[in-house]
C-alpha cells in the first residue's frame, strides 16, 4: 500500500494498521481503499478508522461520490453529454461495465476503473445500497441543475449547498443509522444531517474565495456580492476592502446559523469512531470560519488554520464536552473582531449568543463521564492526526463539489 499513497509521509503505523485490516479484504476492495486514499485528501484517515462494516459502506459511498463530483468538475465534457451522465450515474452503479474512459480531471481514475468501485457497491448491503444509490440519484440530478445557472440568492446558496454537501450529511447519517452504531433517529432527521453538510461547505467556500474566481468559479452567491460590487472578482481589489469585508463578514454570519445544528447533531452520537468522524471537520470549520472573519487575506492569498491548531483540534474533539468547548472558544474570537462599523454586526451578535447559549444548555446536561475518555481512544485520537497533516495542505479541490463530505 505505501509507495501507492500520494498524501506526503504517511506514518508507518498507518501502513500497518491498514494492512492489517486490508489482508482480509478482495483484490477489488483492497483497490478501492488505494483510490480512497489517493483521491481523499481529508477523509482517507477518518473513514479508516470508522467501525466494522460502516468503514467499507462510507469508502465506497466516498468513491462513488467523488466519482460523480469528477464529471462535475471535468469542463472538457460538453453539457449536452454531462447533463444526462449526471441525471443517470446512480443507474450506473447495477452497470458492472461501466467506465468513462475520456476524463482529463486528475482523479479520473475513479472514473476509468469506476467497474471495480461499482463491483463493491453491489457486495455491500441491501440498506447500504438503497442509502448510496439514492443520495447518489439526488446529487446528480442537483449538481446537473447548477450546471445551468450561477448561485443567485442566498436561498439557492442553501440549495446548492445542499445539493453538493449537505446530501452527503443525510447519507452519511442514514449510514450510520444503518450500521445500526448509531440510533436511528440519526439517520432520520435529516435537517440536522443538512446542516452538518452546509456548514463544512459554505467555510470552503468562503475560505477559497481567491482561489476559486482565479479559475472562473462563482460559488459565492449574488444577492450578497451584489450589495457591496459590480462583480465579484472586483472585491479582490485594494480599494474595495471595507466593501470586501463587509461581505465576507455576511456569508461568515450566514454560515454560522448551522452551529446550533451541529451542536445537536453531535450530541445524539453514541459510537466513538462515528464522533471523532464527524466532529473533527466540524471544529476544522469552526476555526477557519474564526480565521476568515474580517480577514483581508481572504482576497489575497490562501487562509489555513495552522498546523499544529490543527493537531491540536483532531486531538482533543473526541468527546462533546471538549467540542462544546472549542466551539465557545471560536465564536468568543469571532466575537472580539466584530467592528462597530459592520453593516451584519447586529446579526453576527446575535447568532454568537444564539451559539453560547446552545453550547452552555447541552453542557449542563452532559453525563461527565464524557470528560473522561480512555487511552485507547486517546491513541486513536492521536492516530488520526498522524494521519491527517494531508488535510492541512488542502485549499479548493474541496470547495468543489463533494470534496466537502466534509471535512474540508
Amino acid at each position: 500500500v505505501s509507495h501507492h499513497i500520494k498524501q506526503g509521509n504517511v506514518n508507518t503505523v498507518t501502513i500497518q494498521l491498514q494492512y492489517s485490516y486490508q489482508e482480509s479484504m478482495s483484490e477489488s476492495l483492497r483497490t478501492c481503499y488505494l483510490y480512497l486514499n489517493q483521491t481523499s485528501r481529508s477523509f482517507a484517515a477518518v473513514i479508516q478508522a470508522l467501525d466494522g462494516e460502516l468503514r467499507h459502506a462510507v469508502c465506497i459511498f466516498y468513491l462513488v461520490l467523488r466519482a460523480l463530483d469528477t464529471v462535475e468538475d471535468d469542463m472538457s465534457i460538453p453539457l449536452d453529454k454531462k447533463v444526462p451522465m449526471l441525471n443517470d450515474f446512480h443507474t450506473y452503479l447495477y452497470q458492472d461495465e461501466w467506465c468513462f474512459t475520456e476524463s482529463q480531471e486528475k482523479d479520473r481514475q475513479v472514473l476509468e476503473d469506476f467497474p471495480t468501485i461499482s463491483l463493491e457497491f453491489r457486495n455491500l448491503a441491501q440498506e447500504y445500497r438503497d442509502v448510496i444509490s439514492d443520495i447518489c440519484h439526488r446529487m446528480g440530478v442537483g449538481m446537473a441543475e447548477f450546471l445551468e445557472k450561477k448561485v443567485g440568492s442566498m436561498k439557492e446558496w442553501d440549495q446548492y449547498c445542499h445539493y453538493v454537501a449537505g446530501l452527503v450529511g443525510i447519507g452519511l447519517s442514514q449510514l450510520f443509522s444503518a450500521s445500526q452504531l448509531e440510533d436511528p433517529e440519526v439517520g432520520r432527521d435529516t435537517e440536522l444531517a443538512n446542516s452538518m453538510g452546509l456548514f463544512l461547505q459554505k467555510t470552503n467556500i468562503i475560505r477559497d474565495y481567491l482561489e476559486d474566481t482565479q479559475e472562473g468559479r462563482a460559488f459565492w452567491p449574488q444577492e450578497a456580492w451584489s450589495q457591496f460590487a459590480g462583480r465579484l472578482e472586483d472585491l479582490a481589489q485594494p480599494e474595495k476592502l471595507e466593501s470586501a469585508l463587509s461581505c465576507l463578514n455576511l456569508l461568515v454570519t450566514d454560515a454560522l446559523r448551522h452551529v446550533p445544528d451541529v451542536i445537536t447533531y453531535l450530541s445524539r452520537l453514541r459510537n466513538q469512531s462515528v464522533f471523532n468522524f464527524c466532529a473533527i471537520p466540524q471544529v476544522m470549520a469552526i476555526a477557519t470560519l474564526s480565521t476568515c472573519y474580517n480577514n483581508p487575506m481572504v482576497f489575497q492569498g490562501v487562509v489555513k488554520i495552522r498546523k499544529g491548531q490543527a493537531v491540536t483540534l483532531m486531538m482533543e474533539a473526541t468527546n462533546m464536552r471538549a467540542v462544546q468547548n472549542i466551539i465557545t472558544q471560536y465564536s468568543q474570537e469571532i466575537l472580539q473582531k466584530v467592528s462597530l462599523t459592520d453593516p451584519s454586526r447586529d446579526k453576527t451578535l446575535h447568532i454568537l449568543a444564539v451559539i453560547r447559549d446552545k453550547s452552555a444548555l447541552s453542557q449542563s446536561s452532559l453525563p461527565s463521564r464524557t470528560h473522561h475518555l480512555s487511552p485507547m481512544y486517546l491513541s486513536a485520537a492521536m492516530l488520526l492526526a498522524a494521519l491527517s497533516w494531508q488535510y492541512l495542505s488542502t485549499t479548493a479541490a474541496q470547495a468543489q463539489g463533494t470534496g466537502d463530505m466534509q471535512g474540508q
